[in-house]
């Protein structure tokens, strides 16, 4: 008869590569059911984006088939997001991660990236929300095709949603071309606002969209909530570049693990197969590489990445297929990836 502990010991010695131990050790393993020759359980990953699903799923079922009389392995494939430790002077939120995604100027398509990976994210299974904190240039409604303002429910506002990404901006709180002309104190308040008065309910991911440069909004945020890491995104042209290095010395000064740099607008793909580097080549994998943070990837410039972001479609819903779609999805599973194992080293 096989018994539960032949299964665990079995799965004890399938190891997860990026958290360097077994299943059994951390806990993945869940709701084990013997049937005669047939074993179910539940494999609970440490993301929904989880980029070895496939390969820890096979490795998981082959250990277990290799016991002696099972004919039939069931997986069930779920997910817990691990919670990281919130410092006390922090807002209390029902949110696992923030992510910051910034850059040192505008034009890099920062808020393109920020709301491919959102939605990339929600894709994959995960809660995620996306706030808006470039306050001065509010872009994110349009980019996600949300026109209807935010409701009120007890006093706090109810943010939008669009491809199970839930959303917030300041763009729905001003009228159509006012320009907003506001100080340092204002943006600490509104930002703060933006947090805990807005019903986010439980949310695996918050990415944020911050403004260029290094001012107010970003010193706030590393006063209200723990950020638990940013990402820096780049061009490959060197303006560029020592603008972004600003931002990536912002982050450290912060306490902000930085998870990487995106290089957007890469490169162009000509008809023949081959590439023009129209704002240079390799920028983004060097300003990682002398910072000794992670590349996370390069999105090569792609019209229709510019049509989704005017018509409310991003490319990983308009064009799922796409290579830029499947860069951002890889690029969402790494930093997902990234947090599960930073989370869970330090517990």
């Amino acid at each position: 008869m096989i018994t539960e502990s032949q299964v665990l010991d079995a799965l004890s010695r399938v190891q997860d590569p990026e958290l360097g131990k077994d299943l059994v050790s951390l806990k993945m393993i869940k709701d084990i059911s013997i049937l005669n020759d047939i074993i179910k359980f539940t494999l609970v990953l440490t993301t929904p984006a989880c980029p070895l699903r496939n390969q820890l799923e096979s490795e998981a079922k082959v250990a277990v088939q290799a016991i002696p009389g099972v004919k039939k392995v069931e997986i069930k494939v779920d997910s817990l997001v691990p919670r990281p430790s919130v410092k006390p002077e922090m807002l209390e939120l029902s949110i696992k991660h923030i992510i910051a995604v910034g850059s040192g100027k505008g034009g890099v398509g920062k808020s393109t990236v920020a709301v491919n990976l959102a939605v990339a994210l929600a894709q994959s299974g995960a809660k995620v929300g996306l706030l808006d904190a470039d306050i001065y240039g509010p872009n994110i409604p349009k980019m996600m095709g949300i026109n209807s303002l935010p409701h009120q429910q007890e006093q706090k506002l109810v943010p939008a949603e669009a491809y199970g990404v839930k959303v917030m901006s300041t763009g729905f709180l001003v009228q159509k071309d006012q320009p907003l002309i506001w100080r340092g104190p204002l943006l600490h308040s509104i930002i703060k606002q933006f947090l805990s008065d807005v019903i986010w309910g439980d949310l695996d991911y918050l990415i944020i969209d911050l403004p260029p440069g290094t001012g107010d909004v970003q010193l706030s945020l590393s006063q209200v909530v723990s950020i638990s890491g940013g990402i820096i995104v780049t061009m490959p042209q060197q303006v560029s570049l020592d603008d972004a290095s600003r931002a990536l010395v912002m982050f450290k000064k912060l306490g902000i693990p930085v998870l990487g740099v995106v290089e957007n607008m890469g490169f162009l793909k000509l008809p023949d197969g081959s590439q023009m580097n129209i704002f240079g080549t390799g920028g983004g994998k060097l300003l990682a590489e002398s910072n000794c943070v992670p590349f996370l990837g390069s999105i090569e410039i792609y019209p229709s990445i510019r049509e989704g972001g005017d018509n409310g479609r991003p490319i990983v819903v308009s064009e799922p297929k796409s290579q830029p779609a499947l860069d951002f999805r890889k690029i969402a599973g790494e930093i997902a990836a990234q947090l599960s194992i930073g989370t869970l080293n330090k517990q």
